[in-house]
């Protein structure tokens, strides 16, 4: 199955409005030659008050912007929440949804995952949904069961048709902002277990469909052999997209460039 990379850049709660165009504006002019940006599908996910700013920079570029969470709901009263429909206004195309930082931070389950995914889905969103275990379920040899929990609960009640759209991530927590990095054998038995339980879900041929990314700390020097696994499809980046030079590098090497 050829299956595009995508390599999807979480900014997290970093860059103001001013700040997040002057990002993306770089990144069109390393990019201008449309070199490593055509053969990639490139997001950018930058906090929700910088969006409406990065979409209009990222206009008649191959980049793409997508937001960091989305409500369930379609309106009402949840201060401080996001909808649907105010993402697909705003011109968002991905979403993360059930980042482990959410899961950690913000009490996030596998019942609001499959909430939010509803919802990105009803409103044609790109959805990237994060799974992943913690250091001490890694090294209690828990790592598939905590996989095989989170795709079971977060994707409950898709349909297969639903699931070729979906992009997964995989986040050894143990690895985001720590400098570890799951080895890439580590990284792809990860993946191949996630696809293995896709196929026991949706099927082989939906499962081979579904483009899953590794997001622990993929950085430029490591790009290239993690994506050249069977599974892996692409990254997360976190620190790494935050810089355009930097951002720009990982990606052409991810693409063996």
């Amino acid at each position: 199955m050829d299956r595009k990379v995508i390599i999807a850049g979480n900014w997290k709660m970093n860059k103001n409005a001013c700040e997040g165009v002057a990002l993306v504006e770089d990144l069109k002019k390393i990019f201008a030659d449309c070199s490593c940006s055509c053969e990639a599908d490139v997001v950018v996910c930058p906090p929700f008050t910088t969006i409406g700013a990065v979409v209009e920079a990222a206009k008649n570029s191959n980049i793409k912007v997508g937001a960091q969470n989305i409500h369930w709901a379609d309106n009402g009263a949840f201060t401080g929440e996001i909808s649907g429909d105010m993402l697909k206004t705003a011109g968002v195309e991905y979403v993360i949804i059930g980042h482990s930082e959410r899961r950690q931070y913000f009490g996030e389950t596998d019942a609001t995952v499959n909430a939010r995914l509803k919802a990105a889905l009803k409103y044609d969103l790109i959805p990237i949904v994060c799974v992943g275990e913690l250091l001490d379920e890694r090294e209690s040899g828990k790592t598939e069961a905590v996989l095989s929990t989170q795709i079971r609960g977060g994707f409950d009640g898709i349909s297969g048709a639903e699931m070729e759209k979906i992009v997964v991530a995989y986040e050894p927590v143990w690895a985001i902002g720590t400098g570890k990095t799951a080895t890439p054998e580590i990284a792809e038995a990860a993946h191949a277990h996630i696809r293995k339980e896709l196929a026991a879900m949706f099927g082989t041929e939906v499962a081979e469909k579904v483009r899953i990314q590794y997001g622990g700390s993929m950085k430029a020097a490591n790009a290239r052999e993690l994506v050249a696994q069977k599974d892996i499809d692409g990254g997360l980046i976190g620190g790494a997209a935050l810089k355009a030079d930097e951002f720009a590098k990982l990606i052409c090497e991810a693409l063996g460039k």
